[in-house]
């Protein structure tokens, strides 16, 4: 009996002893998981933001150990864990990352599964060519470029409008977008873009316009686009147009023949360049232009089907400096602002380069 109470006592000393390890085993397990957990959620030692750019198909270990060597996460490795033990897999989407200072791991790892990208941006101004929004998208540093080299007919094909003529087709504007996406994305958007603006305009308009489509319009509002420095005359502009289309008078304006000598221009319209007949010269042709010679904004296609009653049938740059046009009813009317446009032209190339005045020694 004595033998058997002595064995009785060490057993549950061991049975003690096991629980006491077991207990302090749970405790450790249960600070390391609270601590792995407070390292999870608790701001990061950066003080200042940071930038990192996650590649396609990158891993989040490797994301995270890069970002344990640029400072920002303390212990890459104990996120990790953290990460497994809960059973979470967050998904790292590819892009340029702005790190916030102090961020914390939880709110770092947010970001990539929201895909809260730095937006890279692209201006196309209004009035640009077509083929300045390929130049720009080629050389946007990151922009995915897939059409480069392609030929203006190749690209509308690959868009899904093959035989469009491209030029007036994309809205000109600010697009944003994340690095890497691809130029036919962005091209896409913008051709969209137009023919919503296009569209929505066109129910706008006003009766008895001397075109038949919205096309028309848009090539018109290509011209006013070109002619108009002052965004107040865009729809007195697309009034004279109008009335010398009603007129059958031909439209006689510069930036169509501009458009039309391509890379012959060298920054002068020069006679020769009126005389010279291209489909594109409307001193030589009469009606609009095959297809517009721009990329228009809002308010020029705006004007264009709701242009300005007016009487004027002529417009000539007043040469004071602001962009302003004078409006002719008249021929001799236009003639006489056209001289006074010429003078100040001369007033000022010789203001800007006097000539020097002779002195008798």
């Amino acid at each position: 009996m004595a033998r058997r109470g002595r064995w009785g006592g060490l057993a549950r000393r061991a049975l003690l002893c096991a629980a006491v390890v077991l207990l302090l085993a749970a405790l450790g397990a249960s600070g390391g998981y609270f601590w792995l957990q407070r390292e999870f959620s608790t701001s990061g030692p950066a003080t200042a933001g940071s930038l990192i750019q996650v590649e396609p198909g990158a891993s989040l270990r490797g994301v995270l150990a890069r970002l344990e060597a640029m400072g920002t996460v303390r212990h890459a490795r104990a996120v990790e864990l953290y990460l497994r033990l809960r059973g979470l897999r967050p998904r790292v989407q590819a892009g340029n990352y702005e790190i916030p200072p102090h961020a914390s791991p939880e709110e770092i790892i947010a970001l990539f599964e929201q895909g809260k990208v730095v937006l890279e941006q692209l201006t196309v101004v209004e009035g640009a060519t077509f083929n300045d929004f390929l130049e720009a998208l080629d050389q946007h540093p990151h922009v995915l470029h897939t059409l480069r080299g392609k030929s203006p007919v190749a690209i509308m094909g690959a868009l899904g409008h093959p035989g469009v003529s491209p030029e007036g087709e994309f809205f000109p504007d600010t697009y944003r977008f994340a690095a890497n996406t691809p130029d036919i994305a962005i091209l896409t958007l913008a051709y969209d873009s137009m023919q919503r603006v296009l569209a929505d305009a066109w129910t706008q308009r006003r009766p008895g316009l001397p075109y038949d489509t919205p096309y028309q319009a848009l090539t018109l509002a290509s011209m006013v686009e070109k002619e108009a420095a002052l965004k107040s005359e865009r729809a007195q502009i697309a009034g004279v147009f109008v009335n010398r289309l009603r007129k059958r008078m031909r439209l006689q304006s510069d930036p169509t023949v501009v458009y039309g000598l391509g890379a012959r221009y060298d920054g002068s319209i020069h006679t020769r360049d009126l005389l010279r007949d291209t489909p594109y010269n409307t001193y030589t042709r009469a009606g609009l232009p095959p297809t517009p010679v721009a990329l228009p904004g809002r308010e020029s296609v705006l004007a264009a089907v709701r242009p300005e009653e007016t009487q004027a049938l002529y417009f000539v740059a007043t040469g004071l400096g602001d962009g302003a046009h004078h409006f002719s009813r008249t021929l001799e009317e236009h003639n006489s602002a056209v001289k006074a446009y010429l003078a100040r032209l001369r007033t000022q190339e010789h203001a800007a380069d006097p000539k020097p005045v002779s002195r008798r020694p």
